[in-house]
């Protein structure tokens, strides 16, 4: 059976195709720039990597580069041969913990939900209907970024703030990276043969975020209501004094909505020493630049803080720790400096090993953390997309 998976971005578009149950790679792309004049995509199929350009005015245009590149690569020889269409989709609300076939309740339901997502879900929308018009006939399921973590209990998820917040607006931490945080967590059951697993799983990339997992189940996350919350990252700020917004749009004489903008695009690595990608940062700091190594200290003490409140979290019953993502998976350096700040909880690293894994190693996965250590730290790569396939592939079976 042929899944395609969609990731509708604002100005972009990815896609991949499955074959399922196999879990075999088909094609994948991505088109970049819609809406603007070099509007550009890059496909891979084969083991070749493919790219061609011109403008497209909109994600329907997009949708229908997609599905030429399917037909011309003979990926399919008729779209009626793809019996899925999974599409992920930023935020659930409280209303889904799982994922679900999308019907006219189902866009209703995420429509109302823009307010929580205003820079994503309008696109995650605009890709779902583009491909529904496309193919009329296939089915569309919705798997949400916030599901996995509807499991959180109360204490957890309600913040300390007027609780008719929460019942009139639901202002509540909702949590993202949930389809990320499911599939490792799949992952470490079965590497540890282990029904029910007990994990703190960092997902680092350039959104970043942490997870308590307890009985295979999220106890708690790092990221909020919106995806703001939580770690410095690399253009957002995290978790900062709330009162920073007022007092700045009043010496700044800006708005509200250009000081978020400035937290969610223009700080973390980025506002402390002007680079965004923590490859950057980390050549920096190798330089000796008194900013990179301030964003670099900041960076993993603050990921090293919330792993130590986990691991009370989880009265030291933890079966691993997982290093996952694009800075995860390949930061050894990175990792490195995390574990030095664990060293005071009996945490300590294999640096040989820690050294030998990343995704341009010949080792992108096992684990980097000494025999003396009282918890074992593992890299898994994550596979958000295989996750969304299977998702789609049982619903659609």
């Amino acid at each position: 059976m042929k899944i395609l998976c969609v990731n509708a971005g604002s100005s972009s578009l990815k896609f991949q195709v499955y074959e399922m149950p196999e879990e075999k790679v088909l094609i994948n792309g991505y088109i970049e720039k819609i809406g603007e004049e070099d509007c550009f995509w890059t496909i891979k199929i084969n083991g070749k990597k493919i790219k061609n350009s011109r403008p497209l005015k909109n994600h329907e245009e997009a949708v229908e580069v997609l599905i030429d590149e399917l037909l011309n690569h003979k990926v399919v020889e008729s779209l009626n041969e793809i019996k899925g269409v999974g599409h992920r989709v930023l935020h659930g609300g409280e209303k889904y913990s799982d994922s679900v076939i999308i019907n006219d309740k189902v866009i209703e339901d995420i429509e109302t939900l823009t307010k929580l997502g205003p820079l994503h879900i309008p696109s995650n929308l605009v890709g779902i209907k583009a491909m529904m018009t496309a193919l009329p006939n296939t089915p569309n399921v919705a798997v949400f970024d916030t599901a996995f973590h509807q499991t959180m209990p109360k204490e957890n998820y309600i913040y300390p703030v007027p609780y008719d917040w929460y019942t009139k607006y639901g202002v509540r931490k909702y949590g993202f990276h949930g389809t990320s945080h499911k599939f490792i967590t799949l992952q470490m059951e079965k590497k540890l043969n282990k029904e029910n697993v007990n994990l703190i799983i960092c997902h680092i990339g350039s959104g970043s975020s942490i997870a308590c997992v307890k009985n295979s189940k999220c106890l708690d996350t790092t990221m909020g209501l919106t995806p703001l919350d939580g770690l410095m990252m690399g253009t957002r700020s995290g978790s900062i004094d709330p009162s920073i917004i007022e007092y700045v749009c009043k010496e700044s004489n800006k708005n509200v909505e250009e000081v978020t903008n400035e937290l969610n695009k223009k700080s973390g690595f980025l506002g402390i020493c002007g680079k965004a990608d923590c490859r950057d940062v980390e050549e920096l700091y190798e330089k000796g630049d008194e900013h990179a190594i301030l964003a670099y200290q900041m960076y993993t003490t603050r990921v090293a803080k919330y792993i130590a409140e986990y691991y009370l979290k989880l009265e030291g019953n933890v079966d691993g720790i997982v290093f996952t993502a694009g800075i995860g998976e390949n930061g050894c350096m990175f990792r490195e400096s995390v574990l030095k700040n664990l060293n005071a909880i009996g945490i300590y690293e294999d640096k040989d090993m820690n050294n030998k894994i990343a995704g341009f190693l010949d080792l992108s996965e096992g684990k980097v953390s000494s025999n003396e250590s009282c918890v074992d730290v593992y890299v898994v790569p994550t596979n958000e997309e295989i996750m969304i396939a299977k998702d789609t592939f049982d619903l659609v079976s």
